[in-house]
């Protein structure tokens, strides 16, 4: 498993280095990850990003690179712990719920950009 996924510091790092590799003079903003302390990203659609990351830092008209990570599916269903802890900071009850989040879609990024290029797979085939 381990060659099938990248751990997301590695992520974030392979990111910063596309476009450092690019354009040295060019930066990085990464926005939509900062909820995640630790998570496994897949390899594959790793390496395309960092593809994408490069391409777009490589364009003349471009200045700076931002990378937003979104939910590809807007309603997301979420497990929810509510925690008790006493004194000592040990867990005391756990009551579980579930709540739905529903996320704005991609074209809130679209700043009215109208050359996107839209290289997902079909839902269910990635």
């Amino acid at each position: 498993m381990k060659l099938m996924h990248t751990k997301l510091p590695e992520f974030i790092r392979k990111m910063q280095q596309a476009v450092g590799l690019a354009k040295p003079e060019k930066t990085i903003q990464i926005r939509g990850l900062e909820n995640l302390h630790s998570a496994k990203l897949q390899s594959l659609r790793t390496g395309r990003i960092e593809e994408a990351v490069a391409e777009i830092a490589g364009r003349e008209d471009v200045e700076h690179v931002e990378l937003v990570v979104v939910p590809r599916v807007p309603e997301t269903m979420h497990t929810v712990l509510v925690k008790g802890k006493n004194a000592d900071g040990e867990t005391t009850k756990i009551i579980l719920e579930v709540i739905n989040i529903i996320h704005p879609t991609e074209e809130v990024e679209f700043d009215g950009c109208r050359d996107i290029d839209d290289r997902r797979p079909k839902l269910g085939l990635h």
